[in-house]
């Protein structure tokens, strides 16, 4: 099968980069960014190589590098970001630090004479917007490459030498806020490396299915089943390959949602492995009284789930813990040798060192809508499809500051309250997620014709296609109204309800 490389220097959308390539219909994978230029060249099919971006600056003594004569080797190259400063710095470019940084949606023009000549920027328009996140830039090019795009701040927005089919964009095509990046990327994949389109989502089960076999055979297991679509995608797919050697475990942690227990009994009655509800709360919040700094949070969380979850599988004789795992959680969490640690996700960052079950995560290379369709083809029900996104630490990190039994019940209900009203206003399938956080100040309010100090709770709803980026919701002032009428109606905690209009970047999803 054909195949596009992409080597990983610790930007947060390197993985996404690959998954824009398979989205193309092209297979792709991600490999460290020293690989040899040996081993490249045993790839079969191998079309094409992108180097990622990274948080790092090439002119740096540490910053990652990779070989300069995967240059030479004769396959098209594309430098995103990163990658883009390292080809002009490895080919005696000039690369320095901005006189100011680009951030978010910039405005590109492409240099008219190279529009016409460069296959890479095929049908993009004149002037578009594309997403920036960097400070610095290429200030001169390297003998043999021409200039394809600028910016305000950036003189080489896009490069390319023609001859060698080596190019570099400072922009990031793979996130879904730059303009025609997804033709972009095809342009590279299909016009420049003569890819064929030979790869499909659905080749992904059996695949995982074979390296399930592998890693478990008739080896006993747990999962933690939170009802989220990861790991119930990861409950049937392992069930399918070691049967009743799979024991489904749903932790009820006091930080779900809004009757989740109940739901869940319904949801997986009928699924083909043994389903057990532990109950949990107590021991959740008793762990996280006094705790208000968000990452100590979110690794308490994780300790308490292991220490559930280890008990669980004494009592199973169990050796794997199965998680639902996927690539935006491990990401965020610091995973590959240069990323930064954005937040520790409670089933990666936040599992204790010592834990003495093996952990095995069979989606850990997906993207939240790669599983979406995966658990369509394993017929799963919509119900579970379709339910929006539920972060693993639960509602403790939609409550700022310390985490209580009283403060948990608020969020829940007001979180029922605007999933319930976006369901009756047609909205909720619109949006990838909606929720309420919890401040940790009360503000003045007037109630029944008396003053009331209570606490605010902030309403975020953003859209998204795979967690990476989001775009907050410009949800109509009429909706937003019923949901903050009726959250401070029924919840008598709360007296005020604002709205949080941040994407991400510069935020993120969630408020801790």
């Amino acid at each position: 099968m054909e195949t596009i490389i992409v080597l990983d220097f610790g930007g947060q959308y390197c993985h996404l980069i690959s998954r824009r390539i398979r989205d193309a219909g092209v297979f792709s994978e991600v490999l460290p960014n020293d690989v040899s230029v040996d081993e490249l060249k045993k790839i079969k099919g191998l079309k094409g190589i992108v180097l990622s971006g990274g948080a790092a600056s090439v002119y740096d003594k540490d910053s990652p590098k990779c070989d300069k004569e995967i240059l030479n080797i004769g396959i098209p190259i594309l430098g995103i970001c990163y990658g883009h400063q390292l080809i002009s710095f490895l080919e005696k470019g000039k690369v320095k630090s901005g006189e100011s940084g680009e951030y978010g949606l910039t405005e590109m023009n492409l240099n008219v004479t190279s529009k016409s000549e460069s296959e890479l920027v095929k049908g993009l328009k004149q002037k578009q917007m594309v997403w920036m996140n960097h400070r610095d830039i290429v200030e001169a090019l390297p003998a043999g490459y021409i200039v394809v795009a600028s910016t305000k701040h950036s003189p080489v927005a896009i490069f390319e030498n023609k001859k060698n089919k080596i190019f570099g964009v400072q922009f990031h095509p793979e996130v879904t806020h730059t303009e025609n990046g997804q033709k972009l990327i095809e342009n590279f994949v299909f016009n420049i490396c003569k890819a064929k389109k030979e790869w499909d989502v659905s080749n992904y089960a059996e695949q995982i299915k074979k390296e399930i076999k592998k890693e478990l055979g008739n080896k006993r297991a747990i999962i933690g089943l939170s009802g989220g679509i990861d790991s119930s995608t990861a409950a049937v797919l392992i069930s399918q390959v070691i049967g009743d050697n799979l024991v489904a475990v749903y932790v009820d942690t006091g930080l779900m949602r809004y009757k989740e227990t109940e739901f869940i009994r319904q949801a997986f009655e009928s699924f083909d492995f043994k389903l057990r509800i532990v109950d949990a709360g107590k021991q959740f919040f008793k762990a996280l009284k006094g705790i208000t700094e968000p990452e100590e949070k979110r690794k308490i969380i994780g300790k308490t789930f292991i220490d559930v979850f280890e008990k669980a599988a004494k009592e199973e004789n169990a050796e794997f813990l199965i998680q639902g795992t996927i690539y935006s959680d491990r990401i965020e969490s610091g995973i590959t040798k240069h990323s930064a640690t954005i937040k520790s996700h409670h089933n990666v960052g936040g599992l204790p060192k010592d834990m003495k079950l093996k952990v095995y995560e069979p989606l850990r290379d997906l993207y939240k809508d790669e599983v979406r369709k995966l658990a369509k083809q394993l017929g799963i029900p919509d119900e579970l499809v379709n339910r929006h996104v539920f972060p693993g630490p639960g509602l403790g990190v939609r409550i700022l500051g310390e985490v209580t039994p009283e403060k948990a019940d608020i969020v829940r209900r007001a979180s029922h309250i605007i999933e319930e009203e976006l369901k009756k206003q047609g909205w909720y399938d619109k949006v990838w997620m909606a929720f309420g956080v919890l401040l940790p100040i009360k503000s003045v309010g007037v109630q029944g014709d008396e003053r009331s100090y209570k606490f605010p709770l902030v309403v975020r709803i953003v859209e998204s296609q795979d967690a990476m980026t989001a775009t907050y919701v410009k949800m109509p002032h009429k909706v937003l109204e019923i949901i903050s009428t009726r959250i401070t109606n029924e919840i008598k905690e709360i007296n005020r309800v604002v709205y949080d209009i941040t994407n991400k970047p510069p935020a993120t999803m969630e408020w801790e």
